[in-house]
């Protein structure tokens, strides 16, 4: 290569691959090195044939207040920026101790949807304080003259169920009998941008074992289907407990795995139990800033460390 090609590409940046039950992220270390990406590279990235491939990806930044320990910011697969991810968190948690960033066991983050409490256990598991779920409809943001346990929604000529909930992200929450047969793909991407979740929507449909156990599928805001989804999770226990269906501790069963919610009811935070992994580490080489050269993707390369 050339030293003029050379001097046309972007930085090298190293980044890992995670998952929390199948919710999968690349993770970022923006503290130790420089890193900036535009939407649509995001995309590139998370393009599961032509990319590294990723329902999120994460990125650690130095803290913007004096109380938090680290800033933690998460990008959808469609390159938008949001409030909260559970399972991210989790992973995160696990990423800062992995990487040297930390040694401490309890850390607090500052994320868009607020602050969040992180604590690594062992075997990787971690637990998370998600804060006081957030009812109010112009809190979430829900479209509604005032707070109902279930909403009815008009949606494809249909009226459906739902609780709102927001753990820092907007949720819907809708009962069913069977998640296996719940029609997830067709309502969760029409409720996941109908006009009363006016910044759009995460879509859970939940099933009721017993009042401790209970299944739950979620399309995700900006990503579809996932197989697991933490924020998910704990919206789901909450609207199960203010329909008097749900104890305080529930296991709660995705596709990927099994997370332990509790809530002691309203006023209280919701904390989140349960495990991460760490798939691979690698680098790639990001295209150059607009105007050096355009229509490249990222060169990539993975170091295999299970």
């Amino acid at each position: 290569m050339t030293d003029a090609r050379r001097g046309q590409q972007g930085p090298l940046v190293r980044f890992t691959k995670m998952h929390g039950l199948g919710n999968d992220f690349m993770v970022i270390d923006a503290i130790s090195q420089p890193f900036r990406l535009r939407p649509e590279m995001i995309r590139h990235l998370a393009d599961r044939h032509f990319g590294i491939g990723f329902d999120q990806l994460l990125v650690v930044e130095p803290p913007g207040l004096p109380e938090v320990d680290f800033r933690y910011r998460i990008f959808n697969a469609d390159g938008s920026e949001v409030e909260q991810c559970g399972n991210g968190a989790r992973c995160f948690a696990r990423f800062v101790r992995d990487q040297h960033l930390t040694n401490k066991k309890v850390i607090r983050v500052q994320t868009a949807g607020g602050i969040l409490e992180l604590r690594s256990g062992r075997d990787g598991w971690v637990t998370v304080n998600m804060g006081i779920p957030e009812l109010q409809p112009a809190a979430i943001p829900f479209a509604a003259d005032q707070y109902q346990t279930v909403y009815t929604v008009t949606v494809d000529g249909e009226q459906v169920e739902l609780s709102a909930v927001s753990l820092g992200n907007p949720h819907a929450v809708l009962l069913v009998d069977d998640v296996d047969s719940a029609p997830v793909e067709r309502l969760g991407r029409a409720l996941e941008r109908h006009s009363r979740f006016p910044s759009r929507a995460n879509i859970g449909f939940l099933q009721i074992i017993d009042r401790g156990q209970a299944r739950l599928r979620v399309y995700e805001r900006g990503a579809g289907e996932t197989l697991a989804c933490g924020s998910g999770a704990c919206a789901a226990v909450v609207a199960g407990q203010l329909r008097g269906l749900l104890d305080q501790r529930v296991e709660m069963m995705l596709r990927g795995g099994s997370l332990v919610i509790e809530w002691q009811g309203e006023g209280t935070p919701v904390m989140m139990d349960g495990p991460t992994s760490r798939v691979f580490e690698g680098e790639l080489r990001l295209p150059a800033e607009p105007g050096t050269r355009r229509g490249r993707r990222p060169e990539r390369a993975g170091r295999h460390r299970g």
